[in-house]
């Protein structure tokens, strides 16, 4: 907890930026009747059944002191489908940054060893060398603030039916396209002092 802390309290740097990544899905949903559009005095109308057409991987690339965000949508969620996802963090996204400092969670899949699993030795070993890599501690997702804004996208843009992933990408890259410009930022406040306070519990005790 406290390494993640540690983290949070360095001060901005462009030339190592700070990225977090967390994951989350989207059920895909067809509708079986077409929906009736909003009329003066009566609101739009779906029927409440529908069709279920898959699931869709999201993976949150959230760079809170830059005002960055970026979602790969993906069919699944394997180590190979991160792996890809580090890539293009590193080689498109970031790729004038010396080293990339990069939160998550400690899911399988989230280790350097899914780099060489996708990848040949030598192309593992330089995307390793890339990035940073620090991991919330067990039941602390919320110590990842990519979190913040998968609820900010859940909220704004996937409190929907949405009926396929062409269609699931076209309206993440609207969204994000929006965020971007806007450069939303997040400044995380909770702070290793406070942690020592408000969650001592979670202290080791020592006893003489």
């Amino acid at each position: 907890m406290e390494d993640v802390l540690e983290v949070y309290q360095r001060p901005h740097d462009p030339e190592c930026p700070l990225v977090c990544l967390d994951e989350a899905s989207k059920q895909l949903i067809t509708e079986t009747r077409v929906p009736i559009a909003a009329k003066p005095g009566h609101p739009a109308r779906r029927d409440y059944e529908y069709e279920r057409n898959g699931t869709a991987n999201l993976f949150m690339m959230f760079a809170p002191l830059e005002g960055w965000r970026h979602v790969e949508v993906t069919d699944r969620h394997t180590g190979v489908d991160y792996a890809q996802v580090l890539k293009d963090l590193s080689d498109t996204h970031f790729p004038e940054a010396k080293k990339i400092v990069l939160v998550q969670d400690n899911l399988n899949t989230h280790s350097p060893a899914s780099l060489y699993e996708a990848f040949p030795p030598e192309e593992a070993v330089r995307l390793k060398a890339r990035f940073e890599f620090h991991f919330t501690p067990k039941h602390g997702s919320w110590m990842n603030i990519a979190e913040i804004e998968l609820s900010v996208l859940a909220r704004g843009c996937l409190a929907r039916r949405i009926p396929d992933l062409p269609t699931l990408a076209a309206e993440l890259r609207a969204w994000q396209q929006q965020r971007n410009q806007a450069a939303h930022r997040v400044r995380w406040q909770f702070t290793t002092t406070d942690a020592r306070i408000k969650l001592l519990k979670l202290y080791p005790s020592l006893h003489e």
